[in-house]
């Protein structure tokens, strides 16, 4: 069955008794048990809930997992992660991150023992060179954030399991509508729901799935114990967004090859970084491996000044935080998304102050195109 498919199908197995084709919002934190030593499989919603439930179900078969579970963050959800390593353990990770991620590693969990080092994880050799006696895991963001850089799932898992290590992805950007990392070898996924796959910029959610039962069950220990679980309300919006996530980005994405496209043959545009473009580093890898190229855009202009007044006059785009939401959104990374980088790595990375984050939205492509035009000129 489609991934299209499958997503409008969450939760419609869950309501038999009235046949509601929306799962309801189970808006309790509380279950009564129907004997002593019964449970009607839900005891308090910090443990399980319905409607959290049938979000995780439904990743998980999106994804190929076996099991799905659904935080109250990104961040969170990452944060569940970690918590399955010890103090001594090491970490090879994608270089050009996203920033909140770079400051959860080595301004939060650096404290508890773990260790972190950062790397172009497109680049095999380098990623083999990097791991130590005492490295655990491989954390990969498939489409890298803010450069776009695609990385080679399958070799990167072939180098993960003669290691024995396990071999996260961040899927944020692609989606399983895009790509599925479970199917070229990693053993977790791990997603800001708040993005793409809600799509509306209107809840934040993170989501992580499993591919092995036995370490599914060590994810839910961590995700109970610790707590920050997405409540019902969001659970049901990210449900929502989810079922028209096909749609969507393909729109998003027919737009996205356009406004690249037209940004490339801009003056003052120097550089665009976008692997739908045959120039693009990555084009040919990222065509063999994912089902499309995303809708993030990254462009530099031909100067600092310029940054100011593009954010600043344009109309209908928006100069705001986050991603993957109908509406357009930019953002200048340097000093917002990705700040908390040492500024000496985000100078090697080449997140400049001359660099702009684009998410491309689903609105008609040519009045985003005028509304840079105007921007960029005016």
């Amino acid at each position: 069955m489609k991934i299209t498919t499958q997503a409008v199908q969450i939760g419609l197995e869950w309501d038999t008794r009235t046949g509601s084709v929306s799962v309801p919002i189970y808006q309790t934190a509380t279950f009564r048990h129907p004997g002593l030593g019964q449970s009607t499989g839900f005891d308090y919603t910090r443990s399980g809930n319905p409607t959290r439930q049938t979000l995780e179900d439904g990743i998980a078969r999106l994804d190929g997992g076996v099991r799905g579970f659904a935080y109250s963050t990104g961040m969170a959800a990452i944060t569940g992660l970690l918590m399955l390593f010890n103090a001594g353990d090491h970490f090879v990770v994608t270089e050009d991150l996203y920033g909140g991620t770079c400051r959860l590693f080595d301004k939060v969990f650096n404290q508890f023992g773990l260790t972190f080092t950062y790397v172009d994880t497109t680049d095999l050799a380098a990623v083999e060179a990097a791991i130590r006696p005492e490295t655990r895991a491989l954390f990969v963001e498939t489409l890298t954030n803010p450069l776009l850089k695609f990385a080679d799932l399958p070799a990167l898992a072939g180098l993960a399991k003669s290691r024995g290590l396990l071999l996260i992805a961040d899927n944020t950007f692609l989606t399983p509508y895009l790509l599925r990392p479970l199917d070229q070898g990693a053993d977790i996924t791990v997603y800001s729901a708040t993005k793409y796959l809600a799509g509306h910029n209107d809840t934040l959610g993170g989501l992580v799935v499993a591919k092995d039962p036995a370490l599914a069950e060590r994810i839910y220990f961590y995700q109970n114990s610790v707590g920050a679980v997405l409540a019902p309300q969001d659970s049901w919006l990210i449900i929502r967004g989810m079922k028209t996530l096909g749609v969507r980005l393909d729109r998003h994405q027919e737009n996205a090859l356009k406004i690249a496209t037209w940004l490339n043959s801009h003056p003052r545009i120097t550089t665009v970084h976008y692997p739908g473009l045959e120039e693009h580093p990555d084009h040919e890898l990222m065509k063999q491996q994912s089902g499309g190229f995303g809708a993030m855009i990254a462009f530099e202009v031909d100067n600092h000044a310029l940054v100011e007044q593009v954010l600043l006059k344009t109309e209908l785009i928006s100069f705001a935080e986050s991603l993957g939401g109908v509406e357009t959104l930019m953002t200048f990374p340097e000093v917002q998304t990705h700040a908390d980088i040492p500024p000496e790595l985000r100078a090697r990375l080449g997140i400049n102050n001359v660099l702009l984050r684009l998410s491309v939205g689903i609105e008609d492509a040519d009045d985003l195109i005028e509304d840079l035009r105007q921007a960029l000129e005016g």
